[in-house]
């Protein structure tokens, strides 16, 4: 495990280039269907990978959450997998992958780890709404390797969303209407984020479009544009900022931002990044390929602060 955190570290600094390195792992084999099943998270959310030490049990800990441990004075959370995505196994999970984002860190018990493949966004699909249904819709994106295994990306904002002591109320508490008819166009692919994304523009008062990828978001601007030209507008007057994720199958969110900087229709048009991977060298990558602002996910008063900005700025502008 050693030498694979070496790799880990190293390979962290593919970010922006479209490609993206996930370390494959697995959760045992299912007794009741007896499948077991690839399943894969970007190394860029990846810490270490470590046998797992001493999990000390905490009271009215949310399900899948096993207790805490303590990493280097701090503690941290530990989640069964397979007991959150309700694989019945008797495998022994005794690797502990540690996560961090979104500003949190996380360890998540597996079976075990596998190795890390080096895949380019767009060989990442959206799963078939079967394979969603199936696993809850814990799943984000899909992709065949070379020797036919399907290996799935989990949705682990969502773990954290879930196992975390979340007060909605207070989330969106005080988020105050803009007062004027705007519009943002928003992409990712997870459900969570979403949701939140929605109900922060909701609380904004704010007309959106929804996308599940780059690759969707990037049709409906086209879409957007199009009919701006029929109509004798520019798509700055109808479409007021675009929000965006970072990690999306198909097309991510640093070639979104790409073609939208480069296209002269959606000039004015300012993008800002929501992401859950909010590093100092990520907000330095999207700089680089012209995002306007860069906001960490699951803070929807920080979010609906950065859209208030972007939005109040470009109504001056077009003024």
């Amino acid at each position: 495990m050693s030498e694979l955190l070496k790799n880990v570290d190293a390979r962290t600094r593919l970010a922006g280039t479209n490609k993206l390195e996930i370390l494959l792992f697995a959760l045992g084999t299912d007794d009741r269907t007896g499948r077991r099943e690839s399943f894969g998270i970007n190394v860029f959310k990846v810490r270490e990978v470590m046998r797992t030490p001493q999990i000390t049990a905490a009271p009215d800990m949310p399900d899948g959450v096993e207790g805490m441990v303590s990493l280097r004075g701090q503690l941290v959370p530990v989640v069964d997998l397979a007991k959150y995505c309700g694989i019945a196994t008797t495998a022994r999970r005794d690797i502990m992958i540690v996560t961090e984002y979104n500003g949190h860190t996380q360890g998540f018990l597996v079976e075990g780890v596998d190795t890390i493949l080096r895949l380019d966004w767009s060989h990442m699909k959206v799963p078939p709404e079967m394979l969603t249904s199936r696993l809850g819709g814990l799943v984000t994106a899909v992709t065949e390797l070379e020797d036919k295994r399907l290996v799935m990306m989990l949705d682990v904002e969502r773990v954290l969303s879930e196992t975390t002591h979340y007060d909605d109320e207070y989330l969106f508490k005080d988020i105050k209407p803009l007062g004027r008819e705007l519009t943002v166009l928003f992409a990712d692919d997870s459900s969570v984020a979403r949701k939140q994304i929605e109900r922060t523009l909701d609380a904004l008062g704010v007309r959106h479009i929804g996308a599940v990828n780059g690759r969707t978001a990037w049709e409906e601007l086209d879409k957007i544009a199009r009919h701006a030209e029929l109509t004798e507008q520019r798509v700055r007057d109808v479409l007021n900022v675009v929000l965006t994720d970072v990690e999306m199958p198909e097309m991510d969110g640093y070639i979104l931002t790409r073609r939208i900087k480069s296209d002269p229709r959606f000039a004015g048009v300012p993008v800002l990044m929501h992401s859950s991977l909010s590093s100092l060298s990520n907000q330095s990558l999207g700089k680089s390929v012209g995002v306007d602002g860069y906001v960490s996910k699951f803070e929807p008063h920080r979010l609906a602060d950065a859209l208030r900005a972007l939005l109040e700025t470009g109504q001056a502008q077009a003024a």
